[in-house]
């Protein structure tokens, strides 16, 4: 059955505690490098507000960073002042909690401060703490659903029939659901990135659904030296080869057309500085004291033309070491190239939605995913365990 929306609940003279994902990167003087996180919580907050709720938010920052850059920065964004308690258990903020109006706003801090936030059970009474807060629960915070976490797992069981979506984690639900059950064929997956043990259960699971598989980043290595090629200095993982080797082979048999890199620009140090040069990696390898940075220019080419037949593609990782202007090119490429497509095209958060967001392009996408373990977790699934946790 399908989980309860925030359009089925009345907000009217009732709190909300609603668990938003305020995880934002900071700068290193501690200010806000980017408030998008923040701005996706707008349309949920909002609809509480307009409907004469009051609205309680709970979020982590890092494991000891507190939220009180995020207070600031949500009330330029609301237009109205957000009140701020700093701490999520103390007596002042019960009593802040007791005497929030309809139409007020308050942030509570990291809950990350509290072990229990991680690991349940250790305090089970932090959960019930927080529950008292609110008459109904929200969760809104698609990026950390995949964790078995006191405010994600343990919170929307005290609401038995008050625990819904957001606004946000609605939207989530509905784009990555169309990959996970039915995508549009055919359907192409890029998966890039550093290793291919994060990625691995994913990759199994893009064997029973998807029609042609791009492998691109430092975890295209592993595959490399699967096949025997020189990989020089470059990064991977020597037990995870012998799957390496056993996923092409389920390619070829499932008739899934599995890209690897044609040619890798490699370069001798990690630096923009370094000397660097493309190669054809298989014939030539990598050179002892050289690494690969980033996919060459007939790669781009070649993935380029057969991604124009993809109804639809999903992306999960970048394809080079693109935060180093030397080796973005094929990442940035890449977006510049989904970007003009008409076919569904969804970017599974992490690393590849950082470049999508830099390039100023997103709003050219189908989806864009505020969570790069959660989607990668949910296209394996088909769930997750916040969202499992919610009425149904």
């Amino acid at each position: 059955m399908p989980i309860l929306s925030l359009t089925d609940l009345n907000f009217a003279n009732k709190k909300a505690l609603v668990r938003v994902d305020f995880n934002v990167p900071l700068n290193d003087d501690g200010s806000i490098a980017d408030t998008l996180k923040i701005s996706e919580s707008l349309p949920t907050i909002q609809h509480i507000l307009k409907q004469g709720g009051s609205v309680i938010l709970i979020s982590h920052l890092g494991n000891k960073q507190s939220l009180k850059p995020c207070q600031a920065a949500l009330s330029k964004l609301l237009g109205r002042d957000v009140l701020f308690a700093e701490d999520c258990l103390r007596e002042d903020t019960k009593k802040k909690v007791k005497n929030l109006k309809a139409g007020e706003v308050l942030l509570l801090e990291n809950l990350r401060f509290y072990p229990a936030e991680e690991k349940p059970e250790l305090d089970p009474s932090f959960a019930e703490t927080l529950a008292s807060y609110g008459d109904v629960y929200i969760n809104d915070a698609f990026a950390t659903c995949h964790r078995k976490h006191s405010s994600i797992t343990s919170l929307p069981k005290k609401f038995p029939k008050a625990s819904a979506a957001g606004f946000l984690l609605e939207k989530e639900i509905n784009a990555l659901s169309l990959l996970s059950t039915s995508p549009p064929r055919p359907f192409h997956a890029i998966v890039g990135g550093s290793k291919v043990s994060s990625k691995l259960g994913v990759l199994r699971s893009l064997l029973e659904k998807a029609d042609a598989l791009y492998i691109g980043g430092a975890m295209a290595f592993t595959f490399f030296k699967a096949l025997g090629y020189r990989i020089g200095n470059s990064l991977f993982e020597p037990d995870l080869v012998p799957i390496a080797k056993n996923l092409m082979t389920e390619c070829a048999q499932r008739k899934i057309c599995l890209f690897l890199p044609e040619d890798i620009l490699e370069a001798d140090a990690f630096s923009n500085d370094s000397s660097k040069k493309i190669i054809t990696i298989s014939k030539e390898g990598i050179d002892d004291g050289w690494q690969g940075m980033d996919i060459g220019p007939k790669t781009i080419t070649s993935w380029q033309h057969s991604l124009k037949e993809a109804a639809s593609i999903l992306w999960n990782g970048p394809v080079g070491v693109f935060e180093l202007p030397a080796f973005s090119e094929g990442t940035f490429s890449l977006v510049k190239f989904l970007s003009s497509l008409s076919s569904c095209r969804i970017v599974g958060g992490g690393d590849s939605a950082a470049a999508v967001h830099q390039t100023g392009l997103n709003k050219n996408f189908t989806h864009i995913s505020t969570g790069g373990g959660a989607s990668l977790e949910f296209i394996e699934h088909g769930t997750l365990p916040g969202i499992e946790a919610l009425t149904h």
